[in-house]
């Protein structure tokens, strides 16, 4: 078994400039109105966008529940790639995000998690999958709105 056997990708190519789209990552204003599944709020309690630092918060899902969430950010290059790693005992993975340029003035994001362990892989992959697509689907509706078409 190889690295690759536990991880999953998931790529779009998003309709806004590659600053953009990173920008949306990076501020954490923006990040919380759209990260998470369909439904789920955010709140962040610490967001150190720096080699080593820690972020920290918690999504409300729709159903109330609460989900307590620490990652800690490995490597940061601008508008080109973030990588962290979230650090819970069930869920052990190490997430990197590439921010590619596609035609068009647009950006190509890809985000490959892989699992510390093929047991859990098996388990999560395809809630992670469609996790992915929804998270996705929200930032392009963040990044098309009114709101945010100067400030991100």
């Amino acid at each position: 078994m190889t690295a690759r056997d536990r991880e999953v990708v998931s790529s779009r190519v998003i309709d806004a400039p590659r600053e953009r789209v990173f920008r949306a990552f990076t501020d954490p204003g923006v990040l919380a109105e759209w990260w998470g599944p369909a439904g789920f709020t955010n709140e962040f309690h610490e967001f150190e966008l720096r080699p080593h630092g820690v972020w920290r918060f918690t999504m409300h899902g729709p159903d109330g529940s609460e989900h307590r969430m620490m990652k800690q950010f490995i490597e940061i290059v601008e508008a080109e790639r973030i990588v962290l790693r979230h650090i819970d005992p069930t869920h052990a993975f190490r997430m990197t995000m590439t921010f590619s340029q596609a035609p068009g003035d647009r950006t190509e994001l890809t985000w490959r998690i892989r699992f510390d362990s093929m047991d859990e892989f098996e388990r999560v992959a395809n809630l992670v999958r469609d996790a992915n697509e929804q998270n996705f689907d929200r930032l392009e509706a963040v990044l098309a709105s009114a709101n945010h078409q100067d400030d991100t």
